[in-house]
């Protein structure tokens, strides 16, 4: 059975170390969910995925580029992030 929209869309927080550095990262539920099956279905962690994605989008807001990374892995485009 299907979570309540509002356990679903509230937003997370989570901190990761990437290269040494903390970064905090604001994701709904469902997103972080997804995180973890796309990075698991790449054969990699939660963190070097969205070491990837960050390196891929760098510039750009991590927590939006990994939105758009998950959309493009079940898009079927599964690409790496632009260099």
């Amino acid at each position: 059975m299907a979570r309540p929209f509002g356990e679903r869309s509230s937003i997370k927080k989570r901190s990761v170390v990437i290269d040494g550095r903390k970064t905090s990262v604001s994701l709904e539920n469902d997103f972080w969910e997804e995180v973890k099956n796309v990075a698991q279905s790449r054969g990699q962690t939660v963190v070097d995925f969205v070491a990837d994605v960050r390196k891929g989008y760098e510039g750009h807001n991590v927590s939006s580029a990994l939105r758009l990374s998950v959309l493009e892995h079940y898009r079927g485009q599964d690409k790496q992030p632009p260099a």
